[in-house]
């Protein structure tokens, strides 16, 4: 029988490769984009070479009812990675209110929304699992990026709240949370930033998007099978 996994931001970088590393493991996958259409229709056909069904989702999680969208294309699913996700950048002051809700309903209640919405399906499965991908800044906070930071927070206290309701159920609840990663959100900074920006890090270099993909298939499989309700910080060693 097939395994399913939910992916939502697929069409982005660290979706993306952990779309490729779990398809090499086996697992089908429904893969949620929103408007680079382009970027799915590519990453369906590098999956071409492997042994799954590969379903696109389109879904605008920035909306009131994204969830609900998103969640009448689900069958089966064994385990939901929540890879959506949007910087802002900006004073604390200069945040409009449009931003504050779309920010919230992407990062928060979306994912709160899904996962509520196939509890379900994932106690009905032998391997029910979630992985949300959060961030460094909600560990420890950044100047000019107090809602992002908020929002992320606030994921990693879903995860360490969930998991620990879920427990008995056998359905695991874990976050990664990556520091800078090689991936089109970084596209805003230049290139002296960052330089600037590796040269903080102690491992001299930002993430590649594989390595933060290999994590989430580890949180998704056996040998993480006594893991619930934490938060791995794949980040170089900067903010421990």
């Amino acid at each position: 029988m097939r395994k399913f996994a939910l992916i939502t931001g697929a069409s982005g970088g660290i979706g993306r490769q952990t779309a490729l590393t779990l398809a090499q493991q086996g697992w089908s996958l429904y893969l949620h984009y929103h408007s680079n259409e382009q970027a799915a229709k590519k990453l369906l056909e590098e999956l071409v070479q492997y042994d799954g069904e590969f379903i696109p989702v389109k879904a605008d999680l920035t909306a009131a009812n994204g969830a609900e969208v998103l969640l009448s294309q689900i069958f089966q699913v064994d385990a939901v990675i929540y890879a959506s996700g949007r910087p802002l950048y900006g004073l604390f002051q200069d945040i409009m209110d449009q931003e504050m809700d779309e920010m919230w309903n992407l990062h928060v209640k979306s994912p709160m929304k899904i996962l509520q919405g196939l509890l379900s399906k994932l106690l009905n499965s032998s391997i029910g699992s979630s992985v949300l991908v959060s961030s460094i800044w909600g560990q420890t906070g950044a100047a000019c990026e107090v809602l992002y930071s908020t929002v992320k927070g606030a994921q990693i206290a879903l995860v360490k709240s969930l998991s620990k309701e879920l427990a008995r159920n056998n359905i695991r609840v874990n976050a990664v949370a990556p520091g800078a990663v090689n991936t089109d959100m970084m596209s805003s900074f230049s290139e002296e930033e960052l330089s600037l920006i590796a040269d903080e890090i102690p491992m001299g270099r930002m993430a590649e998007p594989i390595e933060v993909a290999q994590t989430i298939e580890f949180l998704l499989s056996e040998k993480a099978s006594y893991i619930t309700g934490q938060v791995i910080s794949v980040n170089g060693g900067w903010y421990t």
